[in-house]
This record gives C-alpha cells, sequence and structure tokens, in this order.
C-alpha cells in the first residue's frame, strides 16, 4: 500500500495546502474504506492508494489526485455525493461522481458493453480528467487481476484490449497504453500469448545484456562528440505489440527490425537531429528504416526521430530519438498537458510547443464559417475542463444521455475514432485529424455542423475539387460556404464519418 509520503513524494514542490488537501483525500478514504477486502485479501485502500500514486506520479493536479482517492467512496461506502462537495469542494465531486458513473453499469452483452463504453465517453466530453482517473483505475485492476475469479478475467481483459488500449492509444498515452496491453493479452490469448514469449526466449535470452552492452557503446560516442546532456533507456518490444507484428508477417521473427529499442532523451530538437546524424556515424542505418516523426507527428501528437540500425556486434536496434516535453507528451500524451501547479489547481493547462501540429487538443479551431463564434465557442465548452480533445467533445455531443441510441456506437467509434488516421490542414495552418478515405464533407462537419449544412465547395491544395474527393496526409483544405447552400441525399453516398453522416440525415429529415 502506498502511503500519504509517497504520493506527495511524487509531487513537484506542493504546497502546504495541497500537501493537505491530498492528506485529507487520503485519511478519508482510508476510513471510508477500512472494512473492505480486495479479491486478495489485502485491504481495499491498496487500489486506492496505487490510484493516487499514479496519478500523482503522472503529474496531474491535486485535485485531480484526491478525486482518484475517493473514486470508489461513493459506490461503494456509505458516503454520499454530500459528504464529498462539503469536505472536498465541487471540482472533486464532479470528478468523483463522472467516474462512478462509468462504474455503474457492468459489461454483460453488447448492449451493456455499448451503454457502457456510451457513458464512457459522454462522461469524458465533460472532463477529460473523468477519463484519465478512469485509465489509471483499470491499470491498478490488470495489476491485480490474478486475484479475480477466474470467470470474471477474460471478460474484464478482452474489455480492456478492446475499449480502455484504444482510448489509451487516441489519447497518445503510450506507456499506459502498452502496460494495459501486455496485462491483458496472457488472458485474452492464452496460447498466443504463451507462443510469443518461447519465441522471444529462445531469440534473447540475454535481451538485456545485449542492450546494456550497446548503451555503453552509444552512451561513449555521444560523450566523445561532446554531446553530454542527455538521458538513454531501453526496451524489449511488447509481447502484445509483436504478437499483432508476427501475425502480418506469418510469425517470421526475422523480419521485425524493433524487437530491441533504445531511447534517448535531449534537451533539444537540433540535439535531436545531431544525435541522429552520429548514430548513423556510429552504427549502419537499414534502407528505409528513418522515420522523422518530429517533423511531420503522428494523429495522436506522437513525435520522435526512428531509425534502424545495426551495430557492429551484429544486433538490430531501433532507436528513438525525442526530447525530454515529447518524451513526457509520448508517455502520457493528453495527461501531461494538465500540468501541476503551484499557484492554483484550475489554472488553464500549459500549452505544447507543439500544440498546432496536435489535433485540437486543447483549442477550438479558427474556422471559415457561416456559425458565429460565440455559437462554436459555445459547441466545445464544458463545465469544468474546456481544454479537452476535440474527437472526444465530438462524442460527447452526438452521443449524448437522451437523443440518440447506442446500436451503432461501438461500430462508429472504430471507423471515426480508432481506424487510422491522415492530417489536413485549414488554410490557416489549423489540423483536423479524419479516418482515412474522408472527404471534404467530412472536413466541414468536423469543422462545426453549420459549416458542413452550408457547405457550397471545396479547394483541395487550393484547386476546386468535387465534394467526393477523398483527402490525403497533408492536404490543405478550403471550405466555401453560402447562406443558401444545404445537404444534399447524395453526400451520404461518400461521407465517411458518423458525425457527418447523422448531421446530413437530420438536415434532410427537418426539409422533408
Amino acid at each position: 500500500m502506498h502511503s500519504i509520503q509517497d504520493i506527495l513524494s511524487q509531487i513537484h514542490s506542493p504546497s502546504d495546502a495541497d500537501k493537505a488537501l491530498i492528506k485529507k483525500a487520503y485519511d478519508y478514504a482510508a476510513e471510508a474504506h477500512k472494512d473492505h477486502k480486495r479479491y486478495s485479501g489485502e485491504p481495499y485502500m491498496t487500489h486506492t492508494s496505487s490510484v493516487g500514486y499514479k496519478l500523482a506520479a503522472m503529474g496531474m493536479e491535486p485535485r485531480t489526485i484526491c478525486a482518484g482517492l475517493l473514486h470508489d467512496t461513493i459506490e461503494d461506502t456509505p458516503v454520499t455525493s454530500e459528504d464529498i462537495e462539503r469536505n472536498f469542494g465541487e471540482e472533486v465531486l464532479f470528478l468523483v461522481e463522472g467516474v462512478t458513473k462509468l462504474s455503474s453499469v457492468r459489461y454483460y452483452g453488447t448492449d451493456r458493453h455499448n451503454e457502457s463504453l456510451r457513458k464512457l465517453f459522454v462522461a469524458t466530453s465533460q472532463d477529460i480528467r473523468v477519463l484519465i482517473i478512469k485509465l489509471v483505475d483499470r491499470l491498478h485492476n490488470m495489476e491485480t487481476l490474478g486475484h479475480v475469479p477466474a470467470e470474471k478475467q477474460q471478460r474484464i481483459a478482452r474489455e480492456t484490449l478492446e475499449i480502455y488500449v484504444p482510448v489509451a492509444h487516441r489519447l497518445g498515452m503510450g506507456k499506459l497504453r502498452k502496460e494495459l496491453e501486455d496485462l491483458a493479452f496472457p488472458y485474452v490469448y492464452p496460447e498466443e500469448s504463451k507462443r510469443v514469449a518461447d519465441i522471444l526466449t529462445k531469440r534473447f535470452s540475454k535481451a538485456e545484456e545485449i542492450l546494456e552492452r550497446e548503451r555503453k557503446i552509444l552512451q561513449k560516442r555521444l560523450a566523445e562528440v561532446g554531446l553530454i546532456d542527455f538521458h538513454t533507456s531501453f526496451r524489449v518490444k511488447g509481447r502484445y505489440s509483436l504478437y499483432h507484428k508476427l501475425k502480418r508477417k506469418e510469425w517470421d521473427i526475422d523480419s521485425i527490425y524493433d524487437l530491441l529499442a533504445m531511447r534517448i532523451v535531449v534537451n533539444s530538437v537540433e540535439d535531436c537531429y545531431r544525435s541522429l546524424g552520429i548514430i548513423h556515424e556510429l552504427w549502419r542505418p537499414l534502407p528505409q528504416r528513418v522515420k522523422d516523426y518530429i517533423a511531420f507527428p503522428k494523429p495522436n501528437g506522437y513525435q520522435s526521430l526512428h531509425t534502424t540500425v545495426t551495430t557492429q556486434n551484429g544486433n538490430i536496434l531501433e532507436i528513438q530519438i525525442r526530447t525530454a516535453q515529447m518524451h513526457r507528451e509520448s508517455e502520457f500524451g493528453v495527461a501531461s498537458h494538465i500540468l501541476y501547479k503551484q499557484t492554483t489547481v484550475t489554472d488553464e493547462p500549459k500549452p505544447s510547443m507543439f500544440g498546432a501540429l496536435i489535433p485540437a487538443l486543447f483549442r477550438p479551431f479558427t474556422r471559415r464559417a457561416t456559425a458565429s463564434e460565440d455559437e462554436i465557442e459555445k459547441s466545445v465548452s464544458t463545465p469544468h475542463s474546456q481544454k479537452i480533445p476535440r474527437w472526444i467533445s465530438q462524442i460527447g455531443q452526438t452521443y449524448n444521455e437522451t437523443e440518440n441510441p447506442t446500436s451503432d456506437f461501438v461500430e462508429d467509434a472504430e471507423s471515426d475514432f480508432f481506424s487510422n488516421r491522415i492530417f489536413v490542414f485549414t488554410p490557416i495552418g489549423d489540423v483536423v485529424d479524419l479516418p482515412v478515405g474522408a472527404t471534404s464533407i467530412d472536413f466541414a462537419y468536423a469543422i462545426h455542423s453549420e459549416v458542413g449544412d452550408h457547405t457550397f465547395g471545396a479547394k483541395v491544395n487550393r484547386k476546386l475539387v468535387q465534394l467526393d474527393t477523398e483527402l490525403k496526409n497533408g492536404d490543405i483544405v478550403e471550405i466555401e460556404t453560402r447562406k443558401s447552400a444545404k445537404p444534399s441525399p447524395k453526400w451520404l453516398h461518400f461521407a465517411k464519418t458518423s458525425l457527418a453522416r447523422r448531421r446530413i440525415k437530420s438536415a434532410l429529415e427537418t426539409e422533408n
């Protein structure tokens, strides 16, 4: 069980008020759960203290940590919402109730599954911290899944792979995603998990020794050329990720080049490219294996330089080079922007230096639209945390509590939000991420429903195109609107996203 000192030690320069608030929440949760046990027989506080500790280690601010400590009190103890609000305030209550709502529906059968997923996104569309707490809660539950009755293990593990892993990936939370994947893998695919483990054991029984030897060679070379302020680490590829690659490669382990990986964290973008040159001078790079995700990030905001090399000892290594900020964003994604600040826990998140390339994670788009700016701002505002990923706010708007059925929710979510993505740009450089195959109509509705409803024409890379033209990665798209323009039934044949299709259908039904 993590102590209050363990949790506070993870927070950078907490104020006395912060310490007092977190300690109060810790003691309150301990008292509320004092008679409760986990399946393992350990005190229930083992779980809540772990959630609080993990949130603190991620750099979350004090009230989110408090909510993590208290997240099961309303559901599992006599504590009421009024008690939480009286002792910890409205904001902590809002977060605790948000997580509680996500726990209120159990996953038995497709309908319940769909309903749970819908509720997860609707709650999250109001405050991103609700989802972050829920993901950390799920991570600790997966770490202790071995103590859960066998009949529940596979259901919980499969739900983790099908729901929480894609969400963590979409939020750019790479560290948490990988942990969830590898924890769930043996329960959902036991035979495949064993096969992957056997392959790794036969191929790299001494992987850490190999990586440590190569790391020392690299560290020495970087220091010789004057690059001193850097950090290195290494890893063996995660088993679940390796499983999917092996399936694609017909289980040929020799065709996979990122089994062993090394990471270099430096101070600046310039040092990233300098390090890349030093590595290529030291070790021979493999053809077509250099990827620049700094100049052009992945759709979830991931940035890094990747290269695959053959060392002098004959080992193939994938090397990732990034700055400290890129590393934090890669590990914690959207959570890395909700930074702890000593002055006040409700400050706006600090914008990333790469914010212009991350698809509207923390700011509304600048739009060329017929809708008023007030109306547009209102469409993405939330009561506690306005700076949430736009794709989540879209789900919250589309699948609210009362208006929309859930029968197509999982299918729509998979096609719209968990599919392969492309980056396209507005004329002033704002980024919109869309599923592969999306058209100008999808782009228009991604900007705002009023823009979509009044689309008259489109330009891609300054050239007029048909509205059904598929967009490509890096396209610059400009939508021309007219008040007299309105959706056409034929738009339904080439609209890719469910958001666009639903809006088009609604407009057509209204007109009829």
